[in-house]
């Protein structure tokens, strides 16, 4: 297997990390827009895969794994390039999703397998936003199915951690666990902080506010039977929602998310649904942001601050509010607490009793800082799209067109990540029994 990697920020970053310890694959191409970027990413790839006490695994090849290289993922010919002069049998999509679509077409125009952790973007319905879908999360994706199909091609979609890892326990518990699903309810929450240099708490998000914004102020959409998909306001229905591993009650707010558009493709539930725990600060910052107008990716024409080049220049308001808040890939050091992942599935179990699970996923920042230099919240998105590559090379998984995380047999999947290394991956999942509500 010979894999690229579109994008070195936080996540690509800790793809590479993680992978260096792995020896499912030939070679790693990271590529960036920013090559210096790309090159620090494959410099600390390199050293864990040459150093045993980081590698754990004496066989792994020394350098020549893992390449840096330069690209724009906004251009699909350039993508396409870049994959033949590597020989790429896979590429994995890890920019963000303003970009899936050049990176999905370039991939697949060359000949190349396409993984990625966010599907192509919505567009809310012009009159009802609030009632019907417009273009949902993944439609262009979706309509190309029969033609990637047709070519012998996969394009696995949504394979991050949630979506991703979410999707893998739905499948799971729709096989293993229940007789019938009245709800798959994916349920996302952390404890996380961020210091600054006095110590104190700091407004600083710890995945790209980018995708954030685009994410929660775009209408959240529920799928039930019977009425298929529809949207409702941001942040509504909000409900305390008690995580496990010492995070407690967090309030969670409907929120746009791939789950949604992914699981009723192919597992048969009554209702999906996605529930974020944002926290009234960011609540009221996003809320903020929507207000002013600073949400929105259409450029406006600002005046030139450089004397030597005046008059005006144009401007994405959300690429400010990005460029002004810390890059979350260096928040790491700065950053404390669990993210929690995980799926709430209700209904009845295979005894025809009622039943309520919570399959999750737990990262300590501590431990993932420790162990691979990654802070929590991109180690865990990193980790899943991995698992999945490891699982294709060794023909575990296969599949042809384009196919969310729930296409698969999710036992491997779980079993390759809980177990400890160098078999596996040595994050283990959890599944917590609740009292049927």
């Amino acid at each position: 297997m010979r894999i690229l990697v579109i994008g070195s920020g936080g996540v690509g970053d800790a793809v590479a990390r993680i992978a260096a310890r792995r020896t499912f694959f030939e070679l790693m191409v990271v590529a960036d827009f920013d090559l210096g970027r790309a090159e620090r990413t494959v410099a600390a790839a390199l050293v864990r895969d040459e150093t045993g006490a980081l590698a754990r695994d004496e066989t792994a090849a020394p350098g020549p794994r893992f390449v840096a290289a330069r690209v724009d993922a906004s251009d699909a010919a350039a993508v396409e390039s870049l994959a033949r002069e590597h020989g790429a049998t896979h590429v994995l999509n890890a920019v963000d999703p303003r970009f899936v679509l050049p990176v999905f077409t370039g991939a697949l125009a060359a000949g190349a397998d396409y993984l990625d952790m966010a599907m192509s973007l919505s567009r809310p319905h012009p009159e009802r936003p609030y009632e019907l879908t417009g273009v949902k999360l993944g439609d262009e994706q979706f309509a190309a199915h029969e033609s990637v199909r047709a070519a012998g091609r996969l394009a696995l979609v949504g394979m991050g951690v949630e979506p991703g890892l979410s999707n893998v326990f739905a499948r799971y518990a729709v096989d293993h666990l229940f007789s019938e699903v009245d709800e798959l309810g994916t349920r996302d929450g952390a404890n996380l902080e961020v210091v600054g240099d006095d110590g104190e708490p700091i407004f600083a998000p710890s995945f790209s506010i980018w995708t954030t914004i685009e994410e929660c102020l775009n209408p959240p959409v529920i799928w039930e039977a019977g009425r298929g998909w529809y949207t409702t306001a941001p942040f509504s229905e909000p409900e305390v929602f008690d995580f496990p591993g010492g995070i407690g009650p967090v309030e969670c707010v409907h929120v746009e998310h791939e789950e949604v558009l992914l699981m009723p493709r192919f597992l048969t539930a009554k209702k999906v649904t996605f529930k974020y725990g944002l926290g009234e600060e960011f609540i009221s910052v996003l809320r903020t942001l929507h207000t002013l107008g600073l949400d929105r990716t259409t450029p406006v024409r600002v005046k030139s601050a450089d004397p030597a080049a005046p008059g005006a220049v144009a401007v994405s308001p959300r690429d400010v509010v990005a460029a002004v808040l810390p890059d979350p890939a260096t928040l790491g050091d700065r950053m404390r607490g669990t993210t929690c992942a995980g799926l709430l599935v209700t209904g009845l179990g295979l005894d025809g009793r009622p039943r309520e699970v919570y399959l999750h996923h737990l990262v300590d920042n501590a431990w993932s800082m420790r162990e691979y230099g990654a802070q929590c919240v991109v180690w865990q998105t990193a980790v899943n799209p991995v698992v999945a590559l490891e699982l294709l090379a060794t023909g575990v998984w296969s599949g042809a067109g384009v196919l969310g995380p729930e296409a698969f047999d999710a036992v491997p999947f779980l079993d390759l990540l809980a177990a400890p290394e160098p078999a596996g991956y040595g994050s283990p999942w959890s599944l917590q029994e609740r009292p049927p509500s």
